[in-house]
């Protein structure tokens, strides 16, 4: 197989372009091309307005051998580069796929209890697609509801501020990223990773996650792709259960036991010796019930800030230069990724840029606002929101075990009453938040939450230290894209729950304290986002396969 890399072209191309561009490459005929797929596509806008597609291509051609000494380059091939690749000529080389994951089929034993699952994240949902297709019956608990069920109760408190705890943007099935971009960028390296792409092309997914590269597949369409996955899980066997919240774990000799589950107002027990907890990083209360029954858990660090909104055109503008009008028919929605380091110590960043998106209410909890960002996959609406986060420690709440929750949790009370104690969020213009003064109302920027804003002087809401990080890096970033610190953009308070503020201790992927317990995902402290929590869940079910096995 052939790779052609580093292809640079105005527009986005077809098939048959591409081939014709590809034949170019090689100097042979189309015909000659047996396959031809794009290996992976980004936008390169450095050299604004000249922006460009860049593609490298993946080709098979008949009688290889004879293209190559058609190229004169066979005899100058350089064995032994990296990654399985022969450099043959510029940005022409061999190219070796990599082996295809394949997840390890667990020993079989006749084991009468169940396997159970406790969280239907992208953790949960490939943990038990994994173990279910090898051949491990599941026991999958979910506390919130099904896709189409949990749609309705968040819409039902966006439109109404009629917040259910148990089914909302946190909780239910496919996880907080039902709710999302639907990112699958990672900074891991995990031989997984394109496993996890195939598989979600596989339930529905676009195709074009697994080449892009910032692939999103949008909370559109996956939902669609979720409960995809519920279907070949029942198909499978599975036994799935919304509704079902973990409220306790029986533990004896340092080793699960029992799981004890709510439903309504009614209680019961599974004896298991063996619980994949993915439980995402809101799961309060598990955390607490894990803390009491002696389980390793230690606070970790964290980030908490606000959403930023400007218009999606104005960014893109800053971005692509006068190109957002000559190919914008072409061009993706342009987003950013941002970072300052301040002299204090503390750093601000933008986290989940959501282009053509929109702020959404995230709150899981009776009393506190909780923001969040969310896309369709055409990324078409007006405004673009970013989370803009201010690092903290431990040492700003505490070395308590549970200080990150209850840190959470007192800045959520405070931005639910500066909001009106309704589930409207504080909100201010940069303008006036640079110049610590209430705003009054919006101008040319519509904020998008739901159930709407009401306009304040965040530095009375968010403390002093997230304010002053966040006035520093708004006059930084500005100097990287023009307009960022626009004084009609808008802060909408307050985000915290970017990342998990506990990790859970674990050994081989064995909770410490409870043998037994395999915790992974966000809501270990182990993984983030939509891929990593992903890789993070097959790891944890391989895991659980290896445990089957008997010693040697």
């Amino acid at each position: 197989m052939l790779k052609l890399s580093n292809i640079r072209l105005a527009e986005r191309c077809g098939d048959s372009e591409l081939r014709s561009i590809a034949a170019g490459i090689l100097g042979i005929s189309e015909e000659l091309i047996e396959t031809l797929r794009i290996h992976r596509l980004s936008t390169d806008a450095r050299r604004k307005p000249d922006v460009r597609f860049v593609y490298t291509l993946l080709a098979t051609v008949s009688d290889e051998q004879a293209v190559l000494a058609k190229l004169g380059t066979l005899k100058n091939a350089r064995k032994g580069a990296p990654g399985g690749q022969s450099c043959i000529g510029r940005n022409i080389s061999l190219y070796d796929p990599p082996e295809r994951y394949v997840f390890p089929v667990p020993y079989p034993e006749n084991i009468a209890e169940p396997l159970v699952i406790v969280g239907m994240g992208p953790a949960g949902l490939f943990a038990a697609l994994c173990l279910a297709e090898a051949g491990v019956k599941c026991v999958v608990l979910e506390r919130g509801q099904p896709v189409e069920e949990r749609i309705a109760s968040v819409l039902r408190f966006w439109r109404e501020g009629r917040l259910d705890e148990a089914s909302n943007v946190q909780f239910g099935e496919g996880g907080a990223g039902t709710f999302s971009d639907g990112k699958l960028t990672t900074s891991i390296n995990d031989k997984r990773i394109q496993f996890v792409l195939e598989q979600l092309v596989r339930f529905g997914a676009p195709d074009d996650i697994l080449y892009l590269a910032k692939p999103h597949i949008g909370t559109d369409r996956l939902r669609d792709v979720v409960v995809a996955m519920r279907k070949r899980l029942l198909e499978l066997g599975c036994d799935l259960r919304f509704g079902h919240r973990l409220v306790d774990i029986e533990i004896s000799g340092g080793a699960l036991c029992g799981a004890l589950v709510q439903v309504g107002a009614e209680t019961y027990t599974i004896s298991t010796h063996r619980l994949v907890l993915a439980p995402g990083n809101s799961s309060r209360d598990t955390f607490e019930i894990l803390s009491r029954r002696g389980v390793s858990i230690s606070p970790k660090g964290f980030s908490v800030g606000v959403r930023i909104e400007h218009l999606q055109r104005d960014i893109d503008c800053a971005q692509y230069g006068d190109a957002a009008v000559s190919v914008a028919a072409t061009l993706p929605a342009s987003d950013y990724k941002l970072v300052e380091h301040l002299d204090n110590g503390r750093s601000v960043y933008t986290f989940c840029v959501c282009p053509g998106g929109q702020v959404v209410a995230a709150a899981s909890e009776l009393g506190g606002v909780v923001t969040n960002g969310m896309s369709h996959y055409a990324r078409d609406g007006d405004n673009i929101c970013g989370a803009l986060l201010v690092s903290v420690t431990p040492d700003d709440f505490g070395r308590l075990p549970l200080g990150g929750v209850d840190f959470q949790r007192g800045l959520e009370q405070a931005a639910f009453w500066a909001g009106g104690g309704d589930y409207r969020a504080p909100a201010q213009l940069v303008s006036d938040f640079l110049e610590k003064r209430s705003s009054t109302g919006h101008k040319k920027i519509t904020p998008t939450y739901l159930p709407g804003v009401k306009y304040c002087n965040l530095w009375d809401v968010l403390p002093e230290f997230v304010c002053a990080a966040i006035s520093q890096a708004l006059l930084k970033f500005e100097k990287r894209i023009k307009g960022f610190s626009d004084p009609n953009a808008v802060l909408t308070a307050i985000e915290t729950r970017s990342s998990c503020p506990v990790r859970i201790e674990r050994i081989l992927f064995e909770a410490i304290g409870a043998r037994g317990i395999f915790p992974c995902g966000e809501g270990s402290g182990h993984a983030g986002g939509i891929m990593s929590a992903a890789v993070d869940g097959i790891r944890c079910a391989e895991a659980v396969a290896a445990a089957q096995k008997p010693p040697a």
